[in-house]
């Protein structure tokens, strides 16, 4: 079953089974200071008080909890599934990436300081990686995901691999960025993001529609969080995490060098910003990018 995950502030640990939401004291801070009461510090009848909530004051308060917009799917993959995975990648040629990384690439050429886009060599995806993309049909918030991009990164303890804090491009990527974790659990770190619309191409997401309609506008200082503060999302084996909303354009992302404890492979996946898909005003730019992504070979 896909479930909603609300942000959480997690321990170091890998503790995948055990998360404190941090969303929970934004919220419960917020809503006692919007109506002024001295009641902070008071024990509720349930016994919480301050920030602290349950959900029995929860309902009696009506607090509400933010969402950020990240989904994750456990056990997206079977064992088999994964298992199988894993021996089809390591029989495709890597290459050397940055920060201790190693990839597997498959999508087009993008210039993202120019904003210019090529097909390249690009000629479609691993046969043996397609039933993964047929598995995104059964997600509802992934109706109409079409994938012109699949990097595999492989993280490795012994060179220290990592990933630094970052917002995917924004120019010709989509509002939705899904990772499929095949080997090993992590945790990926979210820190809000402070720094000019101009980097990342963020200027550009005023250009389009969006796809999916609800909530994706909301400002993460509405929500009252603090600058300084670290999210901590848990990563485990063979699960599926999507990133839309403000955990896409709102939030930075990395994967600490700590948090790699093991060799981890994904498979990161990304679709195509509005203005190039079907019906875009840049569609001629892409129709020959977008027959070539519906191919496995």
């Amino acid at each position: 079953m896909l479930s909603r995950i609300d942000f959480c502030q997690v321990c170091s640990s890998h503790a995948f089974t055990s998360v404190s939401s941090y969303c929970d004291s934004v919220s419960v801070s917020a809503y006692f200071s919007k109506r002024k009461e001295n009641v902070m510090e008071t024990v509720r009848p349930c016994g919480c008080k301050g920030i602290r909530s349950c959900l029995i004051c929860e309902a009696e308060y009506e607090i509400s909890k933010p969402n950020l917009k990240n989904e994750l799917q456990l056990d997206f993959l079977k064992e088999d599934e994964a298992e199988e995975l894993m021996k089809a990648l390591d029989d495709l040629p890597w290459q050397p990436s940055q920060s201790g990384r190693r990839k597997q690439n498959f999508g087009p050429k993008c210039n993202f300081k120019k904003r210019k886009l090529q097909l390249g060599s690009f000629n479609g995806f691993p046969k043996t990686t397609q039933f993964v993309q047929k598995k995104f049909e059964e997600i509802s918030l992934l109706h109409g995901f079409k994938t012109v991009e699949q990097c595999t990164l492989e993280y490795n303890s012994e060179r220290g691999a990592s990933i630094d804090p970052h917002v995917d491009d924004c120019w010709i990527w989509g509002e939705r960025i899904i990772t499929v974790n095949v080997l090993g659990d992590s945790v990926l770190t979210m820190t809000p993001y402070r720094g000019p619309i101009t980097r990342y191409n963020l200027d550009y997401v005023s250009n389009y529609d969006f796809i999916l309609k609800k909530g994706i506008c909301d400002d993460t200082h509405s929500l009252g969080i603090d600058d300084n503060i670290v999210v901590r999302l848990p990563m485990p084996a063979r699960s599926l995490m999507v990133l839309y909303g403000p955990a896409r354009y709102k939030w930075e992302h990395a994967v600490l060098r700590q948090d790699v404890t093991s060799r981890r492979v994904c498979l990161a996946y990304r679709e195509l910003t509005p203005p190039y898909l079907k019906n875009g005003q840049h569609q001629k730019e892409t129709s020959e990018i977008l027959r070539q992504a519906s191919l496995f070979w």
